[in-house]
């Protein structure tokens, strides 16, 4: 049986039976009985039952001459009173205890709310922190591509201003080997060409050939600092 379908007939009917039987009419007598029903309903449907039996009892009809009747009725009914003291402090007994379990059970309640209101919380922060996790991981990711273009365009340049750096060398040596020779030739012409007339022409045409090789170096090292200077205005960005 559902204990949506325990009715308090039900529960009257399995107390009646119980006190019928000579058994104990408790709360989980009752349960036991009817095989459901929630506790707090069985005890405040017994509760009332009890009551509505205590309320039923009355004096009974003697039938005999008024004075002794009246007589004999409050004896019967002061007999009644004391008769019932231990039900009524039985019955205030599990007033009490009625009352008690259904303030545990209230207390539990709110207790079962507030812990589903510290759950939903606690799902609600952690989604958040799952949201932030996952957006950190994403510019982590995004900073490190950065990164790594950075690095790539650096070595890039470092590349750059070697292959500058070896240039620059191969033309100092050219150079120099070109003074060498212009040097030599220009001594051996100078020799030969003191006795000519085209001496100073033919001086004038070396120095013109070394002053262009020399501006050609010069052109080289402004080059490779130019360079040199994009690469440490990218380190400073990166």
């Amino acid at each position: 049986m559902a204990e949506h379908e325990v009715t308090p007939e039900a529960i009257r009917g399995a107390a009646e039976r119980l006190e019928s039987e000579g058994q104990p009419v408790t709360i989980e007598a009752v349960r036991d009985a009817l095989g459901a029903g929630a506790l707090g309903d069985i005890g405040r449907e017994l509760l009332a039952w009890r009551t509505s039996r205590l309320e039923a009892v009355e004096a009974p009809d003697t039938g005999i001459p008024a004075p002794v009747a009246k007589a004999l009725g409050n004896w019967l009914t002061q007999y009644a009173e004391d008769a019932g003291a231990p039900a009524r402090a039985a019955l205030a007994h599990a007033q009490a205890d009625l009352q008690a379990m259904l303030d545990t059970h209230t207390e539990l309640e709110e207790e079962r709310d507030s812990l589903e209101s510290a759950n939903a919380s606690a799902q609600v922060a952690l989604a958040e922190r799952d949201e932030t996790i996952e957006r950190l991981n994403a510019e982590l990711r995004n900073a490190r591509e950065v990164a790594m273009d950075a690095l790539v365009s650096k070595a890039k340049d470092q590349l750059a201003i070697e292959g500058k750096d070896k240039q620059i060398e191969q033309l100092r040596g050219q150079l120099e080997r070109s003074v060498a020779e212009s040097a030599a030739v220009s001594d051996a012409r100078l020799a030969a060409e003191m006795e000519l007339v085209g001496a100073t022409t033919a001086r004038d045409s070396l120095a013109n050939e070394s002053r262009d090789l020399r501006s050609q170096l010069d052109a080289l090292h402004a080059e490779r600092s130019s360079l040199r200077a994009e690469i440490e205005i990218l380190k400073k960005r990166g």
